[in-house]
């Protein structure tokens, strides 16, 4: 099924993201944790590039055991360091794996790699993938507190509307820790005439090792709240668990009284997580899901 057509029957569309083992690693080493996220019944399950700098080469395989396990894949395909035939390659190979679903994404810089000559920015795969007819929903990635590379919000608002116009379906956020942000780039998104669905994406902080990574790299804003919550359980790995699943458990339900169209949970392939948060938020989901439509 194409995520389209979930928009299309739910008032919130409710996700998780998982990565693959590295290279190195049998893909089977995230069999159970797809079998245990699978059971909690996500609308769709996005899956990274592979971890270890080796790009698309294993997302296909795990979106087939995701599909496998009766739950839709969103495979990741990033075009930073490929040219034309190499992407051309990927889509192929998820095609021929019954993927239905693509987040098309430029990806992340790295240092002695040469970049693609044929891919610039994320917008140009988007219109790649339209050219070349393939059948793919494409979802597309947006920052609302503005990509760490652009200058401005309006600027990188701006950029997204070109990536929206080339073909995009639906856009996921990148993690943000207050619902402000969301809010005000909602507002914004749609005074620029972007009418996609648009996720709300929600890193849970429930370790220490993903407090330090997550911040560093995300470049996300530290509300005070959650700053004291860190400061507070940061070496009580117990309390930071229950702390961190609380705050996300609080902004999503918050985003659902809004009206958010979905919320996509970064779990890190963590099932406990997803688990208690999906207890947490499930029945006001089915509830809001269960709304007629004139509501």
């Amino acid at each position: 099924m194409k995520i389209s057509q979930l928009f299309q029957q739910k008032k919130a569309v409710y996700s998780f993201e998982i990565f693959p083992p590295k290279p190195t690693a049998d893909p089977a080493a995230v069999q159970s944790t797809i079998e245990e996220l699978s059971s909690l019944r996500p609308d769709y399950i996005s899956v990274t590039c592979s971890a270890g700098g080796s790009g698309n080469a294993r997302t296909g395989e795990i979106a087939q055991l995701v599909k496998r396990c009766g739950v839709e894949p969103l495979a990741h395909v990033t075009c930073i360091n490929s040219d034309r035939s190499a992407v051309r390659n990927t889509l192929n190979a998820l095609q021929a794996l019954g993927v239905e679903n693509v987040l098309a994404l430029r990806g992340d810089r790295q240092e002695g790699v040469p970049e693609s000559k044929d891919f610039a920015h994320a917008e140009d795969l988007v219109r790649f993938i339209r050219e070349q007819g393939y059948p793919f929903d494409i979802a597309g990635a947006c920052y609302p507190e503005c990509h760490p590379e652009c200058a401005d919000l309006l600027t990188d608002i701006r950029n997204l509307k070109r990536k929206v116009d080339a073909g995009v379906s639906h856009l996921n956020t990148q993690l943000f820790f207050d619902n402000e942000d969301f809010f005000r780039f909602r507002d914004m998104l749609s005074l620029a005439g972007i009418d996609v669905p648009v996720q709300a994406g929600i890193m849970p902080l429930v370790k220490k090792g993903h407090v330090d990574r997550i911040i560093s790299l995300s470049g996300a804003k530290i509300p005070a709240k959650i700053s004291r919550m860190i400061s507070r359980f940061y070496d009580k790995p117990d309390s930071l668990m229950e702390a961190g699943i609380a705050y996300a458990t609080d902004q999503i339900v918050d985003l659902l009284s809004a009206g958010v169209r979905g919320v996509h949970v970064y779990v890190m392939n963590n099932p406990l997580v997803a688990r208690r948060i999906s207890e947490n938020v499930g029945s006001i989901l089915a509830e809001i899901n269960a709304e007629p439509d004139n509501l």
